[in-house]
């Protein structure tokens, strides 16, 4: 969302039966990787399926500011890269709006920099910590300065020669991953990371397409150590950027719930890390048939086919959480229609989102009429499985406190509600998936935008 811009309510109906064949905007996270090293390799970099989303947008606004060349010609992006250790001081400050994964990824690229830049974004960035990013760079030798909390606006200058690290994740985080072993590009030596229980890979394997020296190392008890060579050559490379599984999550759980659904979603990236969701609904008793598996640049794909389902409730163990943390609240939705009780654990990630995700989702699902509970890293919900009483009668919206998952969220639960459900804000949708509404009513959703 563009700050500034207005708030657009919407509200979504019961439904008939979806029905379709959808192709998903490209994954966030990749095109996210995709713009930052096309931007720092040497070359040309040509990216098809990118997210033209506002978040991957303001990746590619950043990395021309530090001199990278993108520009859309038909239906690629092309990007002439830098040059590894060669970026520009941005003569701005960067401004990432609501992204809190292109500010911790880029803090980490261009911290290590003996120049200084200056890291912006929305009301919703700016109360959110970066501190599990920044405690790393001041370990390289990075001068911070930051608002109290390690908070936006944050300043970050390089020594004249960063020192690499060892660094062990505290947390299972694939950001604060990313960002070490990008400010890794550009120290002398080998930078370090370790993690306990491994996280999405995407960064791991884009570095090692474009051409950076790194080596993975995983223990017999699922440590995984990774090894980066600094100051190496990138390369530019061709992308074509698979459907975004965490965008996925939304057609697939709304057809889930409305009876008489059957829908196919193309070309939706299958990678391990990824496909916690898919695994945890088809536990529940989901009707997801994976179709045609295949590789494509690297990464698994391929197509789901989605039936209307009767779902039960489970435990979702906290091992599981690195693979789906985005998804929660969709599954809690899917849990407000399921037989019985759902708890999902491991869920302390969800407080240092766009929102405080957990408490957002609880206070959405308690106004909608359903019974549910949290706990500091945990929530449950017990369902109603025919939708009776859920929805809400009196037309309040739920507060999406500028969380564009929140808001698709609660959208798809109206779609099998009883009552309609309401937000309070839809733009907030465009910084990661801008067709939602489009492609949603194209299935046959019933959504009103204000």
């Amino acid at each position: 969302m563009s700050q500034g811009s207005a708030s657009k309510p919407a509200i979504a109906h019961k439904s008939a039966g979806l029905s379709g064949t959808v192709r998903i905007p490209g994954d966030k996270s990749i095109s996210h990787r995709a713009l930052i090293l096309g931007g720092l390799a040497s070359g040309e970099t040509r990216i098809t399926g990118l997210l033209e989303g506002e978040d991957v947008l303001n990746t590619g606004k950043a990395m021309q500011a530090m001199g990278a060349v993108i520009r859309k010609e038909d239906d690629a992006w092309t990007v002439n890269g830098t040059g590894n250790g060669a970026l520009l001081a941005p003569e701005v400050p960067l401004d990432f709006g609501n992204s809190g994964t292109d500010a911790r990824l880029i803090m980490g690229l261009a911290g290590v920099y003996d120049f200084d830049t200056v890291f912006t974004g929305d009301a919703s960035l700016s109360r959110r910590t970066m501190g599990r990013v920044l405690d790393p760079l001041r370990r390289m030798g990075v001068q911070v300065k930051a608002v109290e909390g390690d908070r936006l606006p944050v300043m970050l200058r390089g020594p004249e020669t960063p020192a690499p690290i060892r660094y062990t994740l505290p947390v299972a985080s694939a950001q604060v991953k990313s960002a070490v072993l990008l400010a890794g590009l550009n120290i002398p030596g080998v930078t370090t990371v370790i993690e306990p229980a491994i996280t999405r890979d995407h960064t791991e394997k884009m570095l090692a397409g474009f051409g950076a020296e790194l080596s993975i190392k995983t223990d017999k008890d699922g440590t995984r150590t990774i090894r980066l060579q600094g100051r190496g050559k990138l390369t530019g490379q061709i992308i074509d950027v698979p459907g975004d599984p965490s965008s996925a999550a939304f057609p697939l759980v709304a057809a889930l719930l409305v009876p008489g659904s059957d829908i196919t979603i193309s070309n939706v990236l299958m990678n391990q890390t990824r496909t916690g969701l898919i695994l945890t609904l088809q536990e529940m008793g989901a009707d997801i048939e994976i179709l045609d598996p295949r590789l494509a640049g690297g990464e698994d794909i391929a197509d789901l086919r989605v039936r209307h389902s009767e779902l039960t409730g489970i435990s979702v163990p906290t091992e599981r959480a690195p693979s789906m943390i985005d998804e929660y609240p969709v599954l809690a939705v899917a849990a407000a229609f399921a037989k019985g009780r759902t708890v999902m654990n491991g869920l302390q990630e969800l407080r240092v989102k766009e929102s405080d995700r957990l408490t957002t989702v609880v206070e959405g699902l308690k106004l909608n009429g359903v019974e549910c509970e949290e706990g500091k890293d945990w929530l449950s919900v017990t369902g109603r499985p025919d939708g009776k009483g859920l929805g809400n009668a009196g037309g309040e919206q739920v507060i999406t406190h500028l969380d564009h998952r929140i808001a698709m969220s609660f959208l798809v639960m109206g779609l099998a509600s009883e009552h309609p459900v309401g937000i309070d804000d839809g733009s907030v949708i465009a910084t990661s998936f801008p067709q939602f509404m489009d492609l949603m009513e194209s299935l046959g959703a019933k959504i009103e935008q204000a």
